[in-house]
């Protein structure tokens, strides 16, 4: 099922496995407000975080093929398992520009004062060469602590941000990433910083108020914008707007979208 709020042809490509790229939307839109977008959510197969890497592949195949028939002329992988697994194949099929996420572990390990860093972030992610490759180049004298942030995706998919069952849930995750004395704590997902209030009341709760959260989408922002200049990509701004896809249910993207307007 499709799902269309705006239909405008689009510049700008965005993707994610359901809504959580649409924290890295937020932070694009603050950098390009009048630029054109397609939103792609591709809720009919989320979570992507214990998916083959062939099936994302050939997910992101498709909604790459989307986009290019609409005009897109950068395209931005706002999904931290599909980084992982697909953008390298993309960058070698295709001829536009991706940007993907990649874990915020340099600012969380020249940040930390106890030594001590977490990594939440779905299974795809933690087990991907793209996270390995980062976590050997910048965290040789910090220790890393990493936890799946297990059942986050489906509370930020079905809207429950807070309350009893929200708290329950980020507690499992981040509570033994606290006791091992993390004090800088990186967000290895982009549905994962809709969860930062419930994330910072629960490290309150257990005690622990000082901990930072890093949240990767300003510098995915900050790079688009570096590609943009560098491929002499421009933005018109006579027909700003939004496209937004789902291949599945559409009420979470209307829903989480006019949420962040």
């Amino acid at each position: 099922m499709f799902f269309v709020f705006l239909h405008l042809m689009a510049s700008i490509g965005i993707m994610d496995s359901g809504v959580g790229g649409l924290s890295v939307f937020r932070e694009i839109r603050k950098v390009l407000p009048q630029g054109r977008f397609i939103y792609y959510s591709d809720n009919a197969n989320c979570p992507y975080g214990e998916k083959s890497p062939e099936f994302i592949q050939e997910r992101l195949r498709f909604i790459t093929d989307f986009f290019l028939k609409r005009g897109v002329q950068v395209m931005v992988l706002a999904c931290n398992t599909a980084t992982s697994a697909a953008i390298a194949m993309l960058r070698q099929e295709y001829d536009i520009p991706f940007i993907g996420m990649e874990p915020a572990v340099k600012p969380a390990a020249l940040g930390t004062i106890t030594g001590v860093i977490g990594v939440l972030a779905t299974a795809g992610t933690l087990k991907g060469s793209k996270y390995l490759d980062i976590k050997d180049r910048f965290a040789t004298d910090v220790r890393i602590e990493e936890q799946v942030g297990r059942g986050f995706v489906e509370l930020v998919e079905s809207g429950h941000l807070e309350g009893p069952e929200a708290e329950k849930t980020v507690s499992a995750s981040l509570a033994p990433l606290l006791q091992q004395g993390a004090d800088r704590i990186v967000l290895g997902c982009t549905h994962y910083p809709f969860l930062l209030p419930v994330l910072q009341k629960v490290a309150s709760d257990l005690g622990h108020p000082e901990v930072e959260f890093i949240d990767p989408a300003p510098a995915v922002a900050a790079r688009l914008l570096q590609v943009m200049a560098e491929k002499n990509i421009g933005m018109s701004d006579e027909h700003p707007g939004v496209e937004l896809i789902s291949s599945g249910d559409p009420s979470a993207l209307q829903r989480t979208y006019k949420e962040i307007l």
